[in-house]
């Protein structure tokens, strides 16, 4: 939904055509990402088990990363309930892969994903993962990620 400052009701910007993986459709949607250069949002579409580009006005998304036809994976090119997505300054993308306990990168314009921090095992030491579900980046790259069920915050520095 979109609200205009000052408005008592808001617009709907992607999906409002019911749950599925049409792609007019989304699937519980849970992280957002606006970027202003494309005027489109990249939605963390969980139970899709992908990242979707949404441009505002449009009527349908396009993938960005993830399964096309919502099937959850642990490989390069799959994910399992993404929570959570972010672009840098050049447009590479990264994804709190929420269920396989990683942060997975994507250039800007690939479907083989790197990942960059966890281990695709929930774990609890230093350098691992427990369900990712939210993440940022500063000015210099370095990525902050919250390990929900470590109840903390990691910082990864720039690789």
């Amino acid at each position: 939904m979109r609200y205009l400052f000052g408005a008592s009701s808001g617009t709907v910007v992607a999906g409002g055509n019911g749950q599925g993986s049409a792609n007019t459709q989304l699937n519980f949607p849970i992280g957002l990402h606006f970027d202003l250069s494309s005027n489109s949002l990249f939605i963390a579409n969980s139970v899709g088990h992908n990242i979707l580009r949404w441009v505002i006005g449009a009527s349908s998304w396009t993938l960005v990363a993830g399964s096309n036809s919502g099937i959850p994976g642990s490989t390069s090119t799959l994910l399992n309930q993404p929570q959570d997505v972010v672009l840098d300054s050049t447009g590479n993308v990264y994804v709190a892969d929420g269920y396989n306990n990683r942060i997975q990168f994507f250039l800007a314009g690939h479907f083989n994903g790197t990942t960059i921090a966890g281990t695709g095992i929930a774990s609890t030491s230093d350098t691992g993962l427990y369900l990712p579900v939210s993440i940022a980046i500063d000015a210099q790259l370095n990525l902050y990620v919250s390990d929900y069920q470590n109840l903390r915050v990691q910082q990864y520095q720039r690789y």
